[in-house]
């Protein structure tokens, strides 16, 4: 069963670091030091992807609409929003588990050996809520209310919390440019913090960003149960064996909601599903 759900994995780890090297293709940002500001830049992809990445060619939706959100008159703002729907609608939350490169690190990350891994803890099912309140605020109320002259909100959630845009764009940005180092302050020491804490905890856990904070993944997450890309059971055929339910990292139990709010669409349950019941 391990050997079928580690090829399973692969196979999507391979997916993923595609997509990460497609939409990371700008090779000259990273000899220069530079932000690609093509006419790409304009569009988004599904997954969580930093805007200031020297390599990204197009936007991360959830830094997107923190820009464009405080005005509502801005037709930007209404693409994101339909993009951010459309892809909910099509696959769910299917683009966090195979084509958000913030996913792959974490997946990659939680592969390195330790001694006890921690599956679930007290407060696990309450902590996950966290990462609502965090796209109600960050996301949605402060840059809403708080802007400038020109009606545009700040990334808060970039800003003070991502460790996605802190590893992809932040710590290449400053390491190729020294002009920068001047600059930095306690913002970066805080992200740079955020970040080792979150590296560590995606050691021990599998996916915490995922799980607690990623605001992109709540937003998903509400169309999972009817969403095009889905998972039927068979309730007739399912036997009730609970090897699904085993081999769930986000601990979802499939017999009791296949299309859970917190899965991922990794495709484990269904491989380990011995009278294949899951499609």
């Amino acid at each position: 069963m391990d050997k079928r759900k580690n090829i399973n994995n692969w196979k999507r780890h391979r997916i993923q670091a595609l997509w990460a090297l497609l939409t990371n293709s700008y090779l000259l940002g990273f000899i220069q030091g530079k932000i690609y500001k093509g006419r790409l830049k304009n569009l988004c992809v599904p997954g969580l992807n930093c805007y200031s990445c020297p390599g990204a060619v197009a936007s991360c939706p959830i830094g997107a609409m923190q820009s464009v959100i405080g005005n509502w008159n801005f037709k930007f703002a209404f693409y994101i929003a339909g993009f951010l729907i459309f892809i909910g609608a099509l696959v769910g939350r299917f683009a966090c588990g195979w084509l958000c490169p913030f996913g792959l690190i974490q997946d990659l990350l939680n592969k390195i050996p330790f001694p006890k891994k921690i599956k679930t803890f007290r407060g696990d099912k309450l902590l996950r809520k966290l990462k609502y309140i965090i796209l109600a605020i960050f996301v949605i109320i402060l840059p809403m209310f708080l802007v400038d002259i020109l009606g545009q909100g700040a990334p808060y959630f970039c800003k003070l919390i991502c460790p996605a845009g802190t590893l992809e764009g932040g710590l290449p940005l400053v390491l190729l440019n020294k002009s920068m180092h001047s600059a930095l302050g306690w913002l970066y020491t805080w992200k740079n913090t955020i970040l080792i804490i979150t590296v560590l905890l995606s050691i021990i856990i599998y996916r915490p960003f995922c799980k607690y904070i990623c605001p992109l993944g709540a937003i998903y997450s509400v169309f999972n149960p009817i969403s095009v890309f889905r998972y039927r059971i068979d309730k007739e055929a399912c036997i009730n064996c609970g090897k699904c339910a085993n081999v769930c990292e986000m601990q979802i139990d499939p017999v009791k909601n296949v299309n859970h709010p917190e899965c991922i669409h990794c495709g484990a349950c269904k491989k380990a599903c011995p009278v294949k019941a899951i499609n």
